[in-house]
């Protein structure tokens, strides 16, 4: 697919003012384009404004109407208590979803801050507290339209599209072969925790979506947000070796516990949920590549040497699958 023809490639700052002006703000002509490749986010400056506003164009025939509005009121409930997300701005007509054109957008307050230091276990207490309060209202109620995250769609899907589209054919038995026994494992894991409960997760819960502020975690880009076991959004703040990651999960369980009750179980999902997110991340770079900012911001990507790598970090996670599970201090 050409750059011309991407749907994204008619985002030009006079395009993107217009939709924000369309909404009655008045653009100062200042527009910064944000690290966002699943959508396009760009800052834009207001006049007699100091703070900017954060524009976000979604993906054309990513989410539907309604599984975006889930999400929108999910973090605007969070806000509404008093928890540290960024909502969408609602307009004066009520809408936090908004059109131009042929784009759904979104609208955000900017908000500062710095990477966390999640290496610091009063940090990871901090961030289990916030996790905590999340999965609380998280549980209250599901998700009618968004998908979860499970061995089916995260796995069994990517895997066969993979598969299929885009390795290497000098590697597609070892791919082939070693996935079957990966998601036969998954799919084991899953089914012994039948009972776990699928409740409204951030999904995305990596560094890269918390700012830390006034020495407080704050949560950005609930676009990833699924149903899913609550554990899905703990063990993506853990790091380090086996030992380490037990003394991390420890301190985050400990604070999370205050607001909602940990489940025990689920973690023997933790090693299962970071294979898939593996199998995912490969099969999501595929199924973008016809957007012309992957080639250029993933140049490794689609090499028979980054398929040989993935093999070799798939076979790692079957020697994880394979371990006890990790258990709390």
């Amino acid at each position: 697919m050409t750059n011309e023809a991407h749907p994204f490639s008619i985002l030009t700052p006079s395009y993107i003012m217009d939709a924000v002006e369309s909404q009655g703000y008045v653009c100062d002509g200042r527009i910064s384009a944000l690290n966002s490749y699943e959508n396009r986010v760009y800052q834009v400056g207001l006049e007699d404004q100091a703070v900017p506003v954060i524009a976000k164009f979604y993906r054309p025939k990513r989410w539907s109407s309604a599984q975006i509005l889930e999400e929108h009121s999910f973090s605007i409930a969070l806000a509404d208590y008093e928890l540290p997300v960024v909502p969408p701005l609602i307009n004066a007509q009520g809408l936090s979803l908004l059109h131009y054109e042929d784009f759904q957008f979104a609208l955000f307050e900017r908000k500062g801050g710095h990477g966390p230091e999640l290496d610091d276990l009063d940090n990871l207490y901090t961030m289990g507290r916030l996790l905590g309060r999340i999965h609380a209202l998280g549980a209250v109620e599901p998700y009618q339209h968004r998908p979860s995250i499970n061995p089916q769609t995260f796995g069994h899907n990517s895997v066969a599209f993979v598969s299929e589209y885009f390795i290497p054919p000098s590697l597609k038995a070892a791919y082939d072969s070693l996935t079957t026994d990966l998601l036969a494992l998954i799919d084991q894991a899953f089914a012994h925790t039948d009972g776990v409960n699928y409740i409204r997760v951030h999904g995305d819960c990596h560094g890269g979506n918390l700012l830390w502020r006034n020495d407080a975690p704050n949560i950005v880009d609930f676009d990833d947000s699924r149903m899913a076991p609550a554990i899905q959004d703990i063990w993506m703040l853990l790091s380090g070796d086996r030992d380490r990651q037990r003394v991390q999960l420890s301190e985050i369980v400990e604070g999370y516990n205050e607001f909602y009750d940990f489940k025990p179980k689920e973690l023997a999902l933790i090693e299962p949920l970071r294979t898939l997110r593996m199998m995912y991340y490969a099969a999501w770079l595929a199924r973008r590549w016809e957007d012309p900012a992957f080639p250029h911001s993933f140049p490794w990507f689609n090499t028979e040497r980054y398929w040989g790598e993935h093999i070799l970090e798939l076979r790692e996670q079957l020697s994880a699958l394979n371990e006890p599970m990790m258990e709390l201090i």
